[in-house]
């Protein structure tokens, strides 16, 4: 070793608090890329954290067969953790483009990360051995890297996928992973035993880093658009999900985590029975609150009432609002609608905001993705429509997308079963919308006494003729408020979905989406 025990030991335990720091990022990446690839994200990042942790273990008990030389062992596994780590996006997606089932690709790589991670601790400990007794060497590196793992997760939830994206937060980690082996590298330089054939391998793998870094987004593009079959105009990762706009001629689709929200070539026959059965049922459209919709489509729909004065959506993501408000696609298919000096934008979780405000509406409309995982799931309970009620007026109205009544049954008869549940009459309705299926809404009023039966016959009597429709009138209303024979029959037989069950997250688990 180099002279200097104490400038050795302080330097080995900077290099464990970034492997800290690296190694949480390295296990929040993989677990990101198998949510986005396979869905399910509850699974997924649970078997993707899991199994890397596994590795971990594995790779410690690999590490008590490594034997001197100590150091460079060290340096070797850092390096080639540091190719891995810079590899695993842009690998996964160039190979998503050729392979249909890339969940092997993912948790291979996963478990190779871990054992590489696994390797780190026990032989850092022991290169520490020789500088502090036992009981001080476990616990002092041990704590740096505890520490560096509460910075790597900070670093990766406000900075790395905000800023870098999957393209380049995994090219940042190959990077610490490969300034930790130059940092004991540099130090030790002249005690090393391999110090010629460790210098050409450095050279390597910073001329690959640095050839990544001008490759990996191409390559991640050229992955994603192989998803699509239509040409990718725009992608953005953010914190909550994949942001994907694709373009075929002159019509639009914007995908959130791989899953359709609309197409321009049809997205009327959505937006419209969304917000217009709503709105004319309302006995007042003075204020709305809009719950997701942050493409603001349905504010689109909503500002055809001149009587409106206020609109809140609520949308927890900032970047899907951005581009409504900034993308001249968006903002021409939504007739700049969250522009309008009417609307305002919180960029917040719809449930705490609920819980926070205290605003009465006339008109609540609920927007969100589909319940296919448990976060989602929650805000198609019996508590989140309790809370919704309380912000409508007396004759207020509430209506929710409710999946489809094909596809998914079960969810879709568990929202309407849910919303009932609340003592309010709710209906549901439902339409084909060519891009997406048979799609289904459940709608609310705020008038204990009614009946679910009169509620439908109001409905079913609204012309649509005092707003400008491109789609909804008279005949399609009472059309969407008829089904076809046995498909509400077995409300009866669904759940309640509540905050302690989640039924309808299981529900939507078992539909029969593969056939779409």
């Amino acid at each position: 070793m180099k002279e200097g025990p104490i400038g050795f030991s302080i330097v080995l335990k900077a290099c464990i608090f970034a492997t800290g720091l690296a190694g949480i990022v390295a296990e929040y990446i993989m677990a990101t890329l198998a949510s986005y690839f396979l869905g399910n994200t509850v699974l997924h990042w649970t078997l993707t954290v899991s199994l890397m942790l596994f590795a971990m273990g594995v790779g410690s008990r690999i590490s008590k067969n490594i034997r001197l030389p100590l150091l460079e062992s060290f340096v070797i596994i850092e390096f080639i953790l540091s190719i891995l780590c810079a590899l695993s996006a842009s690998l996964v997606y160039l190979l998503s483009a050729y392979i249909q089932s890339i969940w092997p690709v993912i948790y291979i790589i996963s478990i190779g990360i871990g054992i590489l991670i696994g390797l780190e601790i026990p032989i850092a400990t022991r290169l520490n051995d020789y500088f502090e007794e036992l009981r001080i060497n476990i616990s002092s590196l041990m704590e740096k890297d505890y520490y560096g793992a509460l910075l790597g997760g900070l670093l990766f939830a406000f900075v790395a996928l905000p800023y870098l994206g999957l393209s380049y937060t995994p090219i940042a980690l190959g990077t610490i992973n490969f300034i930790i082996a130059m940092a004991l590298f540099g130090y030790n330089f002249n005690s090393l035993k391999y110090k010629k054939s460790l210098t050409f391998l450095s050279i390597v793998i910073l001329t690959g880093l640095l050839f990544l870094f001008f490759i990996a987004e191409p390559i991640v593009f050229y992955g994603e658009q192989s998803k699509y079959v239509d040409k990718v105009i725009y992608s953005e990762q953010t914190p909550y999900q994949r942001i994907v706009l694709t373009q075929w001629k002159d019509n639009y689709w914007l995908y959130l985590d791989g899953n359709e929200q609309f197409s321009s070539f049809d997205e009327e026959r959505y937006h419209e029975p969304l917000v217009h059965p709503a709105m004319s049922l309302s006995v007042s459209h003075r204020k709305v609150l809009i719950l997701g919709g942050g493409d603001g489509l349905a504010a689109r729909e909503v500002l055809k009432y001149p009587d409106v004065k206020n609109i809140v959506l609520v949308d927890i993501d900032p970047a899907i609002t951005r581009l409504g408000r900034t993308n001249r696609i968006l903002t021409k298919l939504n007739d700049n609608a969250l522009n309008d000096n009417r609307t305002c934008i919180k960029n917040q979780d719809a449930y705490k905001f609920l819980l926070d405000d205290d605003s009465i509406f006339d008109v609540i409309i609920i927007d969100f993705p589909d319940p296919k995982t448990v976060g989602l799931a929650r805000l198609y309970t019996r508590q989140f429509y309790k809370l919704v009620i309380r912000h409508l007026t007396p004759g207020g109205v509430m209506v929710t997308q409710a999946t489809s009544p094909f596809f998914s049954k079960q969810a879709f008869l568990s929202i309407l079963k849910t919303m009932r549940s609340i003592g309010i009459p709710a209906i549901a309705y439902h339409n084909h919308i060519p891009t997406m299926g048979e799609w289904g809404w459940a709608l609310g009023i705020n008038a204990p006494g009614l009946k679910h039966s009169a509620l439908k016959k109001r409905l079913s009597v609204m012309s649509f003729e005092n707003v400008s429709t491109r789609f909804i009138n008279q005949e399609a209303m009472q059309s969407m408020l008829n089904f076809g024979k046995g498909t509400l029959d077995k409300l009866y037989k669904v759940e309640v979905n509540d905050n302690l069950n989640m039924y309808i997250y299981n529900y939507y688990k078992k539909g029969s989406w593969d056939m779409y």
